[in-house]
């Protein structure tokens, strides 16, 4: 069975911050144009879609894990790709995880501006792209509230990772399902040193964002 080295260790936590950062950013190119859009005027459906999201919110981990695989496994819809047991299908899946957070915090930062801010930009005469420029810079604070919670399910999540990556050594393998493989084998102090590498990822991370929020407000 491997063994955890430094090398081991390095590379397991490179792999863990490729998925993550692959994901936060693919869920946040989604995410924030179809918050912003919900967040908006009201529009037929708009509260069906948003009940939805925020079922997405609560949907468990391990069944959006099981709908992946399924899609990926070799007789499912996308079996010709190739891709299960794959770190894209682990990044599929986590970006469903984070995608409707992401969504439901940029609604929620939208729907608290002043009812008349789009009328006023607007009768400006300010351009599409400066509106939307500015309209970011006005919910910055729920933006990174979306990054953080966001970061958080996907770097904790196991579940789907384990169901779509298989966590194979040299390939798939990240920090979590690394803990729980090694918890399983008994293996406690190996997995004690994944555990607290995976939380000074999280606290590092948590620290740049929040020094990017207070610097801004500075």
């Amino acid at each position: 069975m491997m063994e955890l080295d430094a090398q081991t260790l390095l590379s397991i936590s490179l792999r863990t911050l490729e998925v993550c950062l692959t994901s936060l950013c693919l869920a946040l190119a989604l995410g924030v144009p179809l918050g912003i859009w919900l967040g908006g005027r009201p529009f037929p459906g708009r509260r069906v879609l948003l009940g939805l999201v925020n079922s997405g919110m609560g949907a468990p981990p391990v069944v959006v894990g099981l709908l992946v695989a399924q899609l990926f496994y070799r007789s499912g819809p996308l079996g010709h790709l190739e891709l299960w047991y794959s770190v894209q299908a682990m990044i599929v899946a986590q970006v469903l995880i984070a995608l409707p957070l992401v969504v439901a915090l940029v609604v929620a930062a939208v729907a608290s501006l002043d009812p008349d801010w789009q009328l006023q930009v607007r009768t400006l005469g300010i351009p599409r792209i400066w509106r939307t420029w500015l309209l970011l810079r006005e919910i910055r604070l729920g933006l990174l509230a979306a990054v953080i919670a966001s970061l958080g399910g996907i770097l904790s999540e196991v579940g789907a990772v384990m169901q779509t990556g298989g966590n194979l050594e040299g390939e798939t393998r990240v920090l979590t399902t690394s803990i729980l493989m090694y918890t399983q084998m008994g293996r406690f102090e190996s997995a004690y040193a994944l555990a607290a590498v995976l939380l000074g990822l999280m606290l590092v991370l948590a620290g740049l964002l929040t020094w990017v929020q207070y610097g801004e407000r500075r």
